[in-house]
């Protein structure tokens, strides 16, 4: 008797720790605390970053480079070589691994911020592109007001580029001989289109043959924030458009 005793103190004197550590383990795991970004959605909007992979890994296998404004949604959090990877479903049918620098969201605090700087080192067609997805995601930020401002100063900015480019490719004799309105000619400009996909409306200055952007971001600075420092210079920038197409009307 005494020696089943023993046997028995001995016996769980060996097997309960190493069973208690297993629960303990099993318990952990269960407990694990879910990633915050699983379930969000995100937008692609850094487009060198952009590659959709079959596994988390730079050296993975590409599915294809997802274009910016392409809405996926998280599904798991890993890290790999250096970088942090989100599994993502990009509908209709994709899914893969893509690194969680390319996309942007409402769910990350530092997101904002980190879009806007990349909205300022941007140039040309793609700073407008960048540019408006900060504006879609973030239409409470306090950097908005100052997003609106560079976006509309450089949408006026191309209407100048666009004007120089029209005038150069339009052959008033050509559109003459047509018998169409000169300005059908200049509002039908192959160049307008991809700013017109991006919502941007040109107005047209038939006497100076020029584009002028029609305003629409500092209107609403001027509607929305007008205490904001942006406010008296969006001001000046709509009261210059008023004078340039109020004198194009006149005349």
């Amino acid at each position: 008797m005494r020696k089943t005793t023993t046997l028995t103190l001995l016996l769980l004197f060996l097997f309960v720790p190493a069973y208690a550590q297993k629960q303990r383990t099993s318990s952990a795991k269960a407990t694990a605390p879910r990633a915050s970004e699983i379930g969000k959605t995100a937008v692609v909007v850094d487009e060198r970053l952009s590659v959709l992979r079959i596994t988390p890994s730079l050296f993975a296998e590409p599915v294809h480079r997802m274009q910016r404004g392409r809405t996926v949604r998280i599904q798991d959090v890993k890290q790999s070589d250096g970088v942090t990877f989100y599994k993502v479903i990009a509908p209709p049918s994709n899914y893969g691994w893509v690194q969680a620098d390319a996309v942007f969201g409402s769910f990350h605090k530092d997101d904002e911020t980190r879009l806007a700087k990349l909205v300022a080192a941007s140039s040309g067609f793609e700073k407008i592109e960048i540019a408006r997805q900060f504006l879609a995601l973030y239409p409470k930020s306090g950097l908005r007001p100052g997003i609106l401002l560079l976006y509309g100063d450089i949408i006026e900015e191309a209407a100048l580029k666009l004007t120089k480019d029209a005038n150069s490719r339009l052959k008033r004799d050509e559109m003459a001989a047509s018998g169409a309105p000169l300005h059908s000619y200049f509002l039908n400009f192959n160049m307008l289109d991809r700013y017109r996909k991006e919502g941007i409306i040109f107005l047209f200055d038939a006497k100076a043959r020029a584009y002028h952007y029609d305003g629409s971001a500092w209107m609403e600075i001027v509607q929305s924030f007008p205490r904001s420092a942006e406010a008296a210079e969006a001001k000046v920038r709509l009261d210059r458009l008023t004078e340039k197409m109020g004198t194009a009307s006149s005349d």
